[in-house]
């Protein structure tokens, strides 16, 4: 008995939405943790007599969770292409879930002393060990479903990074409007705690879904790999390092316009909080209808030629952006954001498609999550750091912009060179048995 290769619509849409609300409660607890730990936990967590102390503490605590990261992309890697897909997306929601809304709950450092920040610390990585595996595995919920929609369907996965961005500045920003004691004492805590409902959803629609076509052929062929870690560094190096590259271009994007623009309209142009907020939220609508647009463009001319294309002008767009930035002009500052949000909306509205597609079924949970974890890595947990370290040696902005330009010259050249099976990879055998397996089908 053969496996349809046509799932129905009504599977696809509930994949798209299992796999868009892991994404979107992931980049919610991201950011909503950035915000906290540059605004509240300083004070909550790590009290000082120097506030800027304080604070290095508290952002030290939002990169442990990019340390953590790679164990669990090799971790729920493995496990998602032995035991399947959905056990291991079921898990990694759980336990993002689980560490979220534990530091809603956790006491503070003036309540239990020191334990309260290495309670913190520990929450955290737990939060990074579940992402990541939880991009990845989401990516291939829908790919792995999405028959000759890949690239559509693919990017409204992504769309859930702005949902969840959007999402955790709005509940702060409320959050925020509270008395200073009441934000102190209970306030902090609603907007971690809040992420526990979109978890139950979240772990419903997975818990409910079926596991992925491509992972039941290669089992019912005998070609689950036991040891896919091992097969992924062994015969797929090249590969994971190949996708890693090309992923810092849209990764140093994103940080830089929702992370660091933030800083440098404070303290560069002299902005407020407010303003630079009041220009990003807006402009990130531009991402919710670009990535879709992109993504179903992709599915017309081939998802590599649109990856290209939107790395290619990523080359270019962060000098309009800040030049545009430089004005102080709410609508020219717009209109900045806004273009360099549709070149990065061209190269990670077809992400998943793409990259899912450069390993065998056999490899790829892993491969995919490795290799986007250590992308990610090099592009957003570094970028405001190498932002500020330029700025600091240059005393302008052209440097900063020529940085950017440089990450996006390198994800070209790695999707250049980042072959879709059939156009040039060589492929493991068990990928070509299914493969042939399903065709006789």
């Amino acid at each position: 008995m053969s496996l349809s290769t046509s799932p129905t619509t009504e599977r696809r849409r509930r994949a798209v939405f299992a796999s868009w609300i892991g994404t979107t409660i992931e980049y919610y607890d991201f950011s909503g943790y950035g915000l906290a730990a540059s605004l509240i936990f300083p004070t909550l967590f790590f009290p000082s007599t120097n506030p800027a102390v304080a604070t290095l503490l508290s952002l030290s605590t939002f990169a442990v969770g990019y340390i953590a990261r790679p164990v669990g992309a090799a971790v729920f890697g493995h496990y998602g292409d032995r035991i399947g897909r959905k056990k291991a997306l079921v898990f990694t929601l759980v336990l993002m879930g689980a560490s979220t809304f534990a530091i809603g709950l956790l006491p503070t450092y003036a309540q239990i002393g020191l334990i309260a920040p290495v309670l913190l610390v520990v929450a955290r990585l737990l939060q990074g060990f579940s992402v990541g595996g939880e991009y990845g595995g989401a990516v291939l919920m829908t790919v792995e479903h999405s028959g000759e929609r890949k690239g559509f369907l693919g990017s409204l996965v992504n769309t859930g990074a702005t949902a969840g961005l959007i999402l955790a500045n709005v509940v702060f920003l409320a959050v925020f409007q509270l008395p200073e004691d009441h934000l102190m004492s209970w306030g902090w805590r609603v907007p971690f705690l809040l992420s526990g409902i979109l978890v139950v959803i979240g772990l419903v629609a997975r818990v409910t879904l079926e596991e992925t076509p491509d992972f039941e052929k290669a089992k019912q062929h005998s070609a689950i790999q036991q040891r896919p870690l091992v097969d992924v560094l062994t015969n797929h190096t090249s590969t994971v390092l190949l996708l890693a590259l090309g992923i810092v271009a849209a990764g140093t994007a994103f940080t830089m316009t929702t992370v660091y623009s933030l800083s440098y309209g404070t303290t560069v142009l002299g902005l407020s909080s407010g303003t630079m907020l009041a220009v990003l939220l807006p402009a990130t609508v531009t991402i919710l209808i670009g990535l879709p647009l992109f993504g179903a463009l992709a599915d017309r001319i081939g998802v590599r030629k649109v990856f290209l294309g939107g790395a290619a002008s990523l080359v270019v767009l962060p000098f309009c952006w800040f030049a545009l930035m430089e004005t102080r002009q709410y609508g020219m500052m717009l209109l900045g954001f806004a273009l360099l949000f549709v070149g990065y909306s061209a190269n990670y509205a077809v992400v998943p498609a793409y990259f899912s597609q450069v390993f065998p079924a056999s490899v790829r949970f892993t491969g995919m999550s490795i290799g986007l974890t250590i992308g990610l890595i090099g592009g957003n947990a570094i970028a405001p750091s190498v932002s500020s370290l330029l700025w600091d040696a240059t005393g302008g902005w052209l440097g900063i912009a020529l940085y950017m330009a440089i990450t996006a010259a390198v994800s070209l050249v790695a999707g250049l060179f980042l072959r879709l099976p059939g156009t040039g990879t060589v492929r493991d055998a068990s990928s070509v048995a299914v493969s042939a397996e399903a065709n006789r089908s």
